[in-house]
Parts: C-alpha cells; structure tokens; sequence
C-alpha cells in the first residue's frame, strides 16, 4: 500500500449488507467513492460454503461481490480480502458470534467503519466502540412484482424464461390458462422476481423457504406457495406461483347430515382424493379448523405448509428431512387430529398408518382421478387386512365438491359370486356411504390383490366377470385359442388343444385344482375336437405297500403320463423302469385312486412323448 491510502477512509462489510445489495447502491449512488472495502475472508467463506449447499443467498451474495468488484475499477475504490479462513471451531461457534467478531476485529485494526444490515450486529460493534453505520434493509414488503398477475381468480402463475407470463383462472373443476402479458420473460427479470420474493420474506418473517436444493427452491410466503426451478434440474428458469382462491368453512359443504355426523363422531382414517386443482386441500383445511373449533388439538404434516388453517392449529413439516421423525414428535405432542397433505411417497403411507393405529385421528390428502384410486394407492404399502383398520371413510372431491364418499369394512366370508363356503376369506367391503350399496371387494386371489366391482348380477351368484378375465388370463398362457364355456354359476368348461391339456391341468391336477379351489366352480377340460379324452393306454393295477402300481406297456417307459378318474385329470406323472407308474396312496391323486376303485369310476391313462 502505498503512503497516500493508509488516509483513505475504510470500510469492513458482512454478509448482510453484501447480500441486501446495500454496498452496490452507495457506491452507484456516489457515496462511496475513492475509499478501500475490505471484505473479510470469513465472509466470502460464509457466502461460498452457502451456494455449495444450493442456498440463493450464498448465489446472491457471490453475485453482490463480483458487482462491487466491477464498480469498484470504475469509482477509484480499493476492494481487498483480509482475515483467515475460519477454523472448525469457528465454524462450530458461528451462531454464537464467533464469526461476526473476527469481522469486528478486522473493523478494529483498520480503523475502518463497520457496514452491517444486522442490527443485532450493529448494536454490538456500536459497544464495542467499533465505528459503525446501520444501513436498514430497504426492502419491498408490498405489492411485490408478481403479485400483480393475480387477482380473485387466479389460482397460480407460471413464469417460465422466453415465454409469455401464464395464469390458471376460474374455480375449482372450471380453470382456463390464459396469458397476463406481452413481453416475454427474461431470466434477469424472474432472478429479481425471486430475489424480492427472498429479500421481503426474510424481512417480515412472513415467508420460509421449505426445500432448497440443487436447481429448486420452494418457499411459502403469506399464502403463496413459491416454487423456483432452473439448471441443472429444469433446462430454463422457471416460477411457478400457486394461490388459495376459495376458504370454506364445513358448513358451506353440500354435506348431508348422515356424513356430518360421521364426520364429527366416528370417521377418524379419513382419505380426501381428487385430481389436482379439485379442491382436496381446501376440504381438508376446512375440517382441521371444524375439528379445532369442537375442542380437538389438531396438528399438520405438510410440505410445504401451505394449508390455511387457523391460528390454533399447528402447522409440522418434515424433520431433518422425513415425515418419519416428525412422527416420533407428534405422538408426544398427543394430538386428536393430524391432517397429512399430501400422502404421495412410499414412507407417507407408511407414517400414515402407524400415525392412525397409534390411535392418533388421521385426514390423509390424495391425488387420485377415481373415488376407488385412493383406496388402491395403499395397497401394496400395507398389509391388505389392515386398510379397513386405517381408512374408514374416502372422501372424492370434484369441482370443489363432495363427489362421492365410501365406507369400508372388514368381513371374513365367502366373496360375492363363489359358491363354496371353504372359499371364505377376509373381504373389503367398499361401500356407497349414502345407501350402504356394496360397490367394490377387495381380496387376495392367489398371490394378487384384486379389487372386484360388484353389481347386480355378482350378487345374484354369477360368476361371469370373475371367471372369464381370470380363467381366460390363466388359460391362455399356454392355449392363446382357448375356448371357455360358462356351464352354471358353479361349473365351466375349457377347450383346448390336445397338446396343451397336460401343461393347464399341471402335475398332480394341481394348476386345475388350484383355479378350482380359487374360483369355486367345477372345470372340465377338453380337447378341442370335441371328443372327450377317453381311450387311453393298457395299464394293470396294483397295490404294493403305501403305493398303487400302475403298469403300462414296457415300451412306454421314460414317457410322461397322465392319469384320468371320469376325465378328469388327477396326475400328471412319467412312466419309470419296466413301464410301472407308482402313486403314493397318501397323495392327493392316491386318495383319489381309492375312492374311484371303490366307487368303480371310469380310470384312464394316457402316455406321450
């Protein structure tokens, strides 16, 4: 430095007043001006570990400091770093004031003043006997930029870089996009838009950012849900601004008193579906403020925590990044009612369900088109027997109004259509709320989950949809022009090839037996030519031990065989050594040998390569 700066007055600045933008004003303005700034090294540490954690701020600051620079060559002004680098402890102790006072020593040895927008920080260094100078954020709280594309009927903006500004108007059900502008957006023009939306939030503790990642940043600010993308998540920089349009209270529902009193005294796992923009979240605020009016402590799970709700209810979001431990927080708490918007990701359903069987009253918020979709989203996530003890009513919102409401519940009993009663099993009931019309069952088949609409012939004991999607999905597996024949509500019959008879009826008889002993109903199985499988080989038969011996020719040995009582196939087997067929007395085709040779049915036996 030479002799004639150590008389140039000094200025020391933080990260507050980097980040308001306050140094580029004073100096644009001529007030500062063939002066030196000094920028401590702890600073721009601050605003560089913020950007690498994706933070606007660190972005802004870091913007700030290369404009000072640039301003500075042009207005005689020194820009310097001085300071080391803070260390871990440091680091540790930021938010006890450990960094703000090495920026004050460095005001102390340069006898420079102290330029800071935090007034906490101000007041300190004033005591210190720190020259300082308190700039006050001038920042704009009102009528910010994007407010004005909104009006009544706005429910969102979207501002997207090159494009012409956008609004979703109407009302719930009836929105049409429309354009609110005729230049088009510039990516300088949406960073000042967000930067404001930034500066005021902080300035009037009305605004939270609720996620800030690489390339996203969502922000609720009053009852602007703000979310903010651009590279390298979307390929330009885009705002998208959604907005409540309608608050209603329960009562403006069109609620029947049957579903009100449902609601107020027994309904306690309640799912509100709908498509987006239906007015799903707008219910489900209007019964948390119904349930913290009647006396009940009523807690959310939000992210963002963008419901309006009134002062009393209590508004959670994830804790250290999860719904999982926030749960843990809110069984402390003991609320009577936890509103979860949205259910969408896998560990939601799971936080949901063990939220409402800890006994806590759950109102879940699904995105869904049908009343049904909702009820299906948890299958699979929880054990199918347990949704009846967590969901007890599903609430369809559609234009802003209740569309449907189903009820569920859990019975052990023989499906709607089959007819044998060691078919009984646990059964979903879903019904119409209003008229308690069973519309829908659901119940495990086989290894699947299947949800089965229930009509008027279901209930009389047909068996038609049932039997023809499921048999004609199985059959066809391996005969793509198999033939089925509903015979009864209890009996069908199967044409098929001759070559694809043994691979349906399956070893033992037991891919038959099985569709038999799922479905209800009797199955017989014919070739497609219309003849029955009778005929069949020469064979003797005897008992040796626990077994039958059935002998064929010797030259059929090493060949597979299938074993007919009255032409139904009970095994599927392979002739061994000397042409013998051995069949276990105790097997399920050896019980089967026994009562036929008592009952002196008709035993066949085929043989193929």
């Amino acid at each position: 430095m030479s002799e004639t700066s150590t008389n140039v007055e000094k200025f020391v600045v933080d990260t507050s007043i980097i980040i308001d933008g306050e140094i580029t004003k004073l100096i644009e303005s001529g007030t500062l001006v063939n002066c030196e700034i000094i920028i401590p090294v702890a600073v721009l540490d601050e605003l560089q570990s913020q950007a690498s954690q994706h933070k606007d701020y660190g972005f802004v600051g870091l913007e700030e400091i290369k404009k000072i620079r640039e301003l500075a060559d042009k207005n005689n002004i020194t820009l310097r770093f001085e300071g080391e680098r803070p260390s871990m402890d440091d680091i540790k102790l930021a938010r006890h004031g450990r960094i703000d006072a090495i920026i004050k020593d460095i005001a102390k040895k340069n006898g420079a003043t102290f330029y800071t927008a935090d007034y906490v920080q101000a007041l300190v260094a004033q005591a210190e006997g720190v020259k300082t100078s308190y700039s006050k954020p001038q920042v704009k709280i009102s009528d910010l930029e994007f407010e004005k594309y909104f009006d009544e009927q706005t429910m969102s903006i979207h501002l997207k870089e090159g494009t012409l500004p956008l609004a979703k108007r109407g009302k719930p059900g009836m929105f049409s996009l429309v354009t609110v502008g005729e230049t088009l957006l510039t990516k300088e023009y949406l960073e000042g838009i967000t930067s404001e939306i930034l500066e005021a939030s902080r300035a009037t503790q009305l605004g939270m950012i609720e996620i800030s990642k690489s390339g996203t940043l969502v922000i609720q600010y009053k009852d602007f849900r703000i979310v903010v993308t651009h590279s390298p998540f979307s390929n330009s920089y885009e705002i998208t601004i959604t907005h409540p349009i309608v608050r209603m209270t329960l009562e403006q529902y069109k609620i029947s008193e049957k579903l009100m009193q449902r609601l107020s005294e027994k309904a306690e796992g309640i799912l509100i579906s709908g498509s987006p923009g239906s007015g799903k979240s707008t219910l489900a605020s209007s019964l948390a403020d119904y349930y913290a009016t009647k006396g009940k402590i009523v807690k959310t799970f939000e992210s963002p925590r963008d419901l309006q709700v009134g002062k009393q209810v209590t508004q959670y979001t994830q804790l250290e990044g999860s719904f999982e431990n926030a749960a843990d927080i809110l069984l402390l708490v003991r609320p009577d009612y936890t509103i979860f918007d949205e259910v969408r990701r896998y560990h939601d359903f799971r936080v949901f369900s063990d939220l409402r069987l800890a006994g806590v009253g759950m109102v879940g918020v699904v995105h869904a088109h049908a009343p049904l979709d909702a009820i299906q989203r948890f299958i699979g996530k929880v054990e199918l027997g347990m949704i009846p003890h967590i969901l007890d009513t599903v609430v369809f919102i559609k234009a802003g109004q209740i569309s449907k409401v189903y009820e569920l519940e859990f019975k052990v009993k023989v499906p709607t259509g089959m007819t044998e009663q060691d078919l009984a099993r646990p059964v979903i009931e879903v019904r119409n709320f209003e008229d308690h019309n069973l519309e829908y069952e659901i119940y495990t088949y086989g290894e699947e989950n299947i949800v089965i609409p229930i009509s008027k012939e279901n209930k009389s004991g047909g068996i038609e949809k049932l039997a023809e999607s499921k048999i004609k999905d199985t059959i066809r597996r391996f005969d793509p022009d198999a033939e089925i024949e509903i015979l009864s509500n209890s009996s069908i019959r199967v044409r098929v090839s001759k070559e694809s008879i043994p691979v349906i009826i399956g070893r033992g008889g037991s891919t038959v037996n099985e569709l038999e002993r799922t479905l209800g109903v009797h199955i017989d199985v014919e070739p497609k030519d219309g003849g029955s499988s009778r005929g069949g080989e020469w064979f003797e038969m005897s008992e040796s031990g626990n077994n039958f011996i059935l002998e064929v020719d010797i030259s059929k040995s090493g060949m597979d065989a299938e074993i007919y009582v009255n032409d139904k196939n009970i095994a599927s087997t392979r002739v061994g050594k000397n042409g013998r067929i051995i069949i276990a007395k105790k097997s399920v085709a050896g019980k089967r040998l026994i009562n036929a040779v008592m009952s002196k049915e008709d035993i066949r036996i085929t043989v193929h390569d």
